[in-house]
């Protein structure tokens, strides 16, 4: 199991954005061993939203040799050739570390934004992944990378899994979308996917993304800091509490020691506050014995 680390694009409890804050981050994040950094994308949200892929740029230096992935793009509203010219110039600027996580989003707001119809996204959305691939190759200058690793968001329906088995390098499972036995569940059947595209499904990589997070060994708090997520993301609280890194260090080693024995691969972890303070813990306190 590695770990990557998603930048703080989204203002969660009232923080201002800076060049200094993200460099910063990503910087801790370096240092500490963290493998990945990624960034979310949403054109509006219930909260400021940083632009993704200019975050990601701004952290190209201080994020040393971690690669930097979109986790995810928002394919279908961004048009293939304009994302594949920003991709490509994040693999050239920082030396061939990108990985594309896309999907079609699952926010309306987000198509209603751009003039998109809604109900169009996945039709759409098998359409451009391979001209992304095809323009990844074109458009000049050309990244570093050869090709550079597609991953296909995934919440586990079947129509998703076949078509991350058919269009994707690797699969991008939601955290607060699924649990260690769901998760094992369909990365059981996306290796039977895999296979019947004539591919070996244990080279085919998995990642579980916005697993927000929060160390402490004070029920009170991990209680305080829930009962926020729940609020942000409009889920019951004691769902939430199943799903994400939050509490103590012994409970989160727990669920990461049953992602593992179900398959996961990597984790990429989002703090809830005290940025690198919880950066710094969760791997002296959780990552370290998991």
């Amino acid at each position: 199991m590695d770990f990557g680390a998603h930048l703080p694009v989204l203002s969660l409890t009232g923080e201002p954005y800076s060049v200094a804050r993200l460099t910063s981050y990503a910087e801790a994040a370096s240092k500490l061993g963290y493998t990945v950094l990624s960034a979310n994308d949403h054109m509006v949200y219930n909260r400021p939203h940083l632009d993704a892929l200019t975050a990601l740029a701004v952290a190209i230096e201080p994020s040393g040799q971690m690669r930097l992935m979109t986790s995810i793009a928002l394919l279908v509203i961004r048009g293939a050739a304009p994302l594949a010219k920003a991709v490509a110039a994040l693999d050239t600027l920082s030396g061939g570390r990108v990985i594309v996580g896309a999907g079609p989003g699952s926010s309306a707001k987000d198509y209603e934004t751009v003039g998109v119809p809604f109900e169009e996204r996945w039709k759409r959305f098998d359409e451009v992944v391979p001209r992304l691939r095809r323009l990844l190759k074109e458009l000049e200058p050309r990244p570093v990378q050869d090709s550079i690793p597609i991953w296909i968001g995934s919440w586990g329906s079947e129509a998703g899994l076949r078509r991350t088995a058919r269009l994707g390098d690797g699969w991008l499972a939601s955290a607060y979308n699924t649990t260690p036995a769901k998760f094992g569940e369909d990365l059981r059947r996306l290796q039977t996917f895999v296979s019947s595209q004539g591919r070996d499904p244990m080279a085919f990589p998995n990642g579980i993304a916005t697993m927000f997070f929060h160390v402490t060994d004070h029920r009170a708090e991990s209680d305080q800091v829930l009962t926020f997520l729940a609020g942000l993301l409009r889920r019951p609280a004691d769902e939430l509490r199943d799903r994400f890194l939050v509490g103590s260090p012994a409970q989160c080693i727990e669920k990461i020691r049953a992602y593992v024995e179900a398959g996961a691969q990597r984790i990429m972890i989002w703090p809830v506050r005290d940025e690198p303070h919880q950066l710094e813990i969760f791997m002296d306190r959780v990552a370290a014995h998991a």
